[in-house]
């Protein structure tokens, strides 16, 4: 079994609480062959400001620093988030010449609808969490048409954390058929999708997604905890693997270059 996870964050990120040198350790604990590391780059605030403007420094800093690799590969990633948003913006942003890979990732209501990370809504109703989710999809249909700007699909399922939290647990379900058309669409241009397994905790939910992405022709997924903290780093990711070999799925795919590489399972 190849264990990876593609989806970390360290001090580079807003949200972040650890070097890099921190996560790289923790992988190595967790038996992990691979780490990536993906600090955001968001095209929208949590408050619905564009932020248009993205140094690499951080980031390249604290990857150039880290001398002891433990014995795993670390590769340099993105998350670049609300991509739609400026599309000229993101396509530049993801040809930085130096990063293996990029997750193309929502985590905003669209600035027509305000703009904020669905992290800071206060769900209160079944009908008000439709709509979040049929806004959540209306931006990933025009993230998917940008392959230039995504390796992967980053948690199709990400407002969905925040439902469940405030007493409104959802799925994906009555959307199937928009996904479909979104995975279409991916696979069609060569991408891909992740299984995000929020730091260990949300993993049954991926198994109608991933038998809906094979049907597609879907092969190309990657494995991420979304770990913030390097106690979170691995998370999930082995049970992940099984859920994607249950579901038909041979192999699970790393990046070099922004090429994928496949490991069978």
């Amino acid at each position: 079994m190849f264990l990876m996870d593609y989806h970390t964050h360290t001090l580079a990120s807003p949200d972040g609480f650890a070097p890099l040198e921190d996560m790289a350790a923790a992988a190595a604990e967790a038996g992990l062959q691979e780490l990536c590391v993906t600090d955001h780059c968001d095209l929208l605030s949590t408050d619905g400001e564009r932020t248009l403007d993205h140094s690499w420094q951080p980031a390249l800093e604290q990857y150039d620093r880290l001398e002891a690799r433990r014995g795993i590969k670390v590769k340099l990633g993105v998350e670049l988030g609300e991509a739609p948003v400026s599309p000229d913006t993101a396509a530049a942003l993801a040809a930085m010449d130096r990063l293996d890979f990029v997750i193309g990732s929502l985590h905003n209501w669209s600035e027509e609808k305000g703009g904020r990370d669905f992290y800071y809504t206060a769900f209160h109703s079944a009908e008000q969490c439709r709509e979040a989710v049929e806004d959540y999809l209306d931006s990933m249909e025009r993230l998917v048409e940008l392959p230039g700007c995504y390796d992967v699909l980053g948690h199709v399922n990400y407002p969905l954390r925040y439902m469940a939290r405030d007493g409104f647990p959802m799925t994906l379900t009555p959307w199937l058929g928009r996904l479909r058309e979104i995975f279409r669409t991916a696979v069609e241009s060569g991408r891909g999708i992740e299984v995000n397994t929020n730091r260990g905790a949300a993993l049954g939910e991926w198994e109608p997604i991933l038998a809906l992405y094979r049907e597609c022709g879907g092969e190309i997924v990657t494995l991420g905890s979304d770990a913030h903290k390097p106690d979170a780093v691995g998370k999930g990711i082995r049970d992940a693997c099984a859920l994607v070999k249950d579901a038909g799925l041979r192999y699970v795919t790393t990046f070099t270059g922004r090429k994928p590489e496949f490991h069978k399972l």
